[in-house]
């Protein structure tokens, strides 16, 4: 987790740099996040399992492409899990969940990169950067 630690103070370096949110956007973030986390865990655990077991993961199998969807759907289902996990921390305003969010970002990259898409990686890239702007400008509510 050092890594991800010196990566967080990298990105500080560079996103304290920007323009801040007003005060009333930031504290409409740190309520609505929990429940957000809450509903987005939820469906990507309902997702990935459904996916599962769907039998046209069969189908996509015989394609070749039948690891990768299947790294992906694990990579789903653990976010989905990390962010039901975050749900009570975001609540209490502890970094703890602040953190967990963090992680989830950071699957969400490593699930497209499996995917050998570079469309997918570029996309998800700028969605991690745009991503990670919104939690540095909530993070000194999470203690």
């Amino acid at each position: 987790m050092n890594y991800l630690n010196d990566l967080k103070k990298t990105l500080d370096k560079y996103y304290v740099k920007l323009p801040k949110f007003p005060k009333g956007l930031n504290n409409f973030i740190v309520s609505v996040s929990p429940w957000l986390a809450l509903i987005f865990g939820a469906l990507a655990i309902s997702a990935g399992v459904l996916s599962l077991m769907s039998p046209f993961a069969v189908i996509v199998g015989l394609h070749g492409y039948a690891v990768t969807v299947f790294i992906s759907l694990i990579i789903l289902l653990v976010q989905g899990v990390i962010e039901l996990l975050a749900f009570s921390p975001l609540r209490g305003r502890k970094i703890r969940g602040w953190n967990l969010m963090f992680y989830s970002l950071m699957l969400s990259l490593i699930s497209s990169i499996v995917t050998l898409n570079v469309f997918s990686v570029l996309n998800s890239i700028l969605g991690v950067l745009i991503g990670y702007y919104i939690l540095y400008q909530i993070k000194s509510y999470y203690k």
